[in-house]
């Protein structure tokens, strides 16, 4: 089975809602974190993701996108987008999750160190981390019926 999906990144404005999407066989939920310090009993401290419920810009999120393959069959050739929403700034991939294909213009894929961005005066630049207007995931490996997997990529809030 063939499957593309784009799962709409959450808006700035409702940075803290957990977006969830179904598109046949394949589940979805978008989620907007930020990194927190806890205590362990012991006394040592580790970092957690927590949800996001008060941001300002400068603050730094983790946008966690879930996939669950709800069907009976392998799903193959899966693609998972995530648009970056205008006022956030794309920062690096999340430590442990797999590395994006980034795009400037929704249309050109690659890393980042290989996309130019289109000047006024008719040239082009190399491209920035905020020039990142999309950040999509090609799944190598069929999901198998009942597997999941998160994707995530770190950003800052404009």
């Amino acid at each position: 089975m063939r499957l593309h999906i784009i799962a709409a990144a959450a808006a700035v404005a409702a940075i803290s809602a957990t977006a969830a999407y179904a598109a046949g066989p394949l589940s979805l939920v978008s989620e907007v974190k930020t990194e927190k310090r806890v205590a362990a009993a012991d006394g040592t401290t580790r970092i957690a993701l927590v949800k996001a419920d008060k941001i300002v810009p400068g603050d730094r999120v983790v946008f966690v996108l879930t996939y669950r393959n709800t069907g009976t069959q392998p799903i193959a050739n899966l693609v998972l987008a995530n648009p970056v929403p205008a006022n956030i700034a794309y920062r690096a991939a999340n430590p442990g999750s797999a590395a994006p294909e980034l795009s400037v213009d929704g249309k050109t894929f690659g890393p980042l160190s290989g996309l130019r961005v289109a000047t006024a005066a008719g040239t082009s630049r190399a491209a920035v981390p905020d020039d990142v207007t999309t950040v999509r995931w090609r799944l190598a490996s069929p999901v198998a019926a009942g597997a999941q997997g998160q994707l995530a990529f770190q950003a800052v809030i404009k």
